[in-house]
């Protein structure tokens, strides 16, 4: 047995050595190709956005924006919005670039950096280039991506899904009640619902009205767009989507959701017809870090810097990798804050929230750049609660129409286990202490009515001192925000009618509006924080993590959502300023 372990163990060592080998000698010639000259386009090019299963996040590696360790271990590639923008920028001044060829119908992103991406590319297409769509699917975002397209075609046995948007939410208390677990909550805020699944079953009338509310504004923006792309009439088109008629491929072309069913040879060839090229030449192609490669030599040299910090992920305190920590970014703000070449500061957010001590943290550092230069939000596709709070120290706060923000509300929570270590494992405990609350919320007993009174204090005090950051910075009242507050998940649209949000835009407003309050419009550059880190350095700090991810989805297959919110509960220590749930709009 001694034997076949250690044989194992060689093997597992052989086999990571290689992996490892690999991406070191894949990094070497990543490192030489980044120094070969600029990239040339050749006359008649087509860029090719070749989307399909990506995940779209705000920032990946200059060197090769869709790289992703973790899609090597069954995990989903990444590729960032400010790369996508730069490339069709790129495309769409550059005369020998003729048009796009896009694929993503299966491509994924939040609702407001897809209306982001989707509005770039709408403006290339203005220009008068074209962009010939296609897939074999189309999702419901997907779709509402790709309708952009002067042409839209779909696989003649292809699929597609046209039928609204869905929010569900995993309820986990009829586990914690096999498990004898009590969940003890302390909230403010009637719509305050990031804890009703530890108490429901369902959501709660509040929980449900905002909900609907938010998904109705956010569909109702996705069927005008399609409508308007497609000269569709709007209550026709959202009377496709209400009833789902689009049932057989047949039905998208007649209802001119689509141009027509094409396999993709046949759309090469109508690509082919449109670049005048006969029926044997080849298409000249570029993608999008070669392109971006291509545009490195024209930014802008100019001394004024702006610089966009992009906050994405939850807010923890300390140090960590992939979220908001209080730590690292009080530094990046501070960098910027001490930088006297950076004239302006744009803190692009986007984020659920999490800690409520770490969002006070790093509300304090943006409160102190704020008197020495002008900051502004930007919103990506959610910046609520937590998000909403860094975003309240700015001057002015931009957010796209379809952004989910708001949630001003504050939870925590706490777990009695006393049944589950007692009925169920057979273990007990008993304790000494000096004073009366030195085991205060100890997880092995109910909470005393004394301790249940201090942590709503707790509670209590952190929703105030809230309210107090978002009245000072949006310039009202304490009561004036409780209206909106109590924890209320709203749109754009909805936060700038009822204040809370200033412009509606996208990263270039912010940026553009942040040029004007620093008098520097005509004479400015932009410079991103943190600074990415080459993709082989990431892939080797997060290696073991990464296998390890891949082994339990690899066990787990559909229980794996499952697993991620359980390990999400983990991480809610302390008083939070979380959004409700983990959205996720499908």
């Amino acid at each position: 047995m001694r034997f076949l372990g250690n044989v194992l163990a060689v093997i597992v060592g052989l086999l990571i050595f290689s992996v490892m080998s690999f991406f070191i000698f894949a990094g070497l010639i990543a490192i030489i190709s980044s120094t070969e000259d600029d990239v040339s386009i050749q006359s008649n090019t087509v860029l090719v956005l070749d989307l399909e299963g990506r995940v779209m996040v705000e920032r990946t590696n200059e060197d090769d924006p869709s790289f992703s360790s973790l899609a090597l271990f069954g995990g989903v590639p990444t590729v960032g919005l400010t790369s996508l923008k730069r490339a069709i920028e790129t495309a769409m001044e550059n005369d020998n670039v003729k048009g796009i060829y896009l694929k993503a119908g299966t491509f994924s992103a939040g609702q407001a950096n897809m209306k982001e991406f989707r509005d770039k590319l709408l403006e290339f297409k203005e220009s008068g280039k074209f962009i010939i769509s296609y897939s074999e699917f189309y999702s419901e975002n997907g779709y509402y991506l790709s309708s952009v397209a002067d042409e839209v075609y779909l696989n003649p046995a292809g699929l597609m899904e046209f039928n609204g948007l869905a929010s569900e939410i995993i309820f986990f208390t009829g586990l914690f009640k096999k498990l004898e677990i009590k969940p003890e909550v302390f909230r403010v805020g009637d719509f305050k619902s990031a804890v009703e699944p530890f108490l429901l079953e369902k959501m709660s009338d509040e929980n449900r009205l905002q909900t609907a509310s938010f998904l109705e504004d956010l569909n109702t923006l996705s069927i005008y767009e399609i409508a308007q792309s497609r000269g569709l009439e709007v209550d026709k088109t959202r009377e496709i989507n209400s009833n789902m008629l689009v049932r057989k491929v047949s039905d998208a072309v007649d209802l001119n959701i689509v141009d027509g069913l094409y396999y993709e040879d046949q759309v090469i060839d109508a690509l082919k017809q449109k670049l005048g090229l006969e029926e044997d030449d080849k298409i000249p192609t570029i993608n999008v870090t070669k392109i971006n490669k291509a545009s490195k030599s024209k930014g802008k040299s100019s001394k004024n810097r702006i610089a966009v910090i992009v906050a994405e992920g939850e807010i923890m305190s300390g140090e960590a990798d992939g979220v908001i920590s209080s730590e690292e970014f009080t530094k990046e703000i501070n960098k910027a804050r001490k930088n006297k070449d950076v004239k302006a500061i744009v803190m692009r957010i986007n984020s659920p929230g999490g800690s409520a001590l770490a969002s006070e943290v790093l509300w304090r550092e943006i409160e102190r750049a704020k008197k020495e230069k002008p900051v502004i939000a930007s919103m990506g596709d959610v910046a609520a609660s937590g998000g909403y709070y860094l975003a309240s120290a700015a001057d002015t706060i931009v957010a796209q129409p379809n952004t989910i923000t708001g949630s001003i509300g504050i939870f925590a929570l706490w777990f009695n286990a006393e049944g589950l270590l007692k009925n169920k494992l057979g273990i007990t405990t008993d304790v000494v202490k000096t004073g009366e609350l030195s085991d205060f919320l100890s997880p092995t007993r109910e909470l005393t009515s004394a301790e249940k009174s201090i942590f709503q204090g707790y509670v209590d005090e952190g929703y105030e001192l809230f309210l107090d950051r978002v009245a000072s910075g949006r310039s009202k009242t304490k009561d004036e925000i409780r209206d909106v507050a109590s924890g209320r998940v709203w749109t754009g649209n909805q936060a700038k009618e009822n204040g809370l949000v200033d412009v509606l835009g996208n990263l270039e407003d912010a940026i553009e509006i942040a040029a004007a309050k620093a008098e520097i419009s005509e004479d400015y550059r932009v410079i991103y924080y943190p600074q990415v880190k080459p993709w082989f350095e990431r892939f080797f700090s997060q290696f073991s993590n990464e296998v390890q991810a891949y082994m339990i989805r690899h066990k787990l297959g559909n229980l794996y959502p499952y697993f991620n919110e359980v390990e999400r509960i983990k991480r809610m220590e302390g008083v939070m300023v979380r959004l409700p749930y983990d959205i996720k709009v499908r």
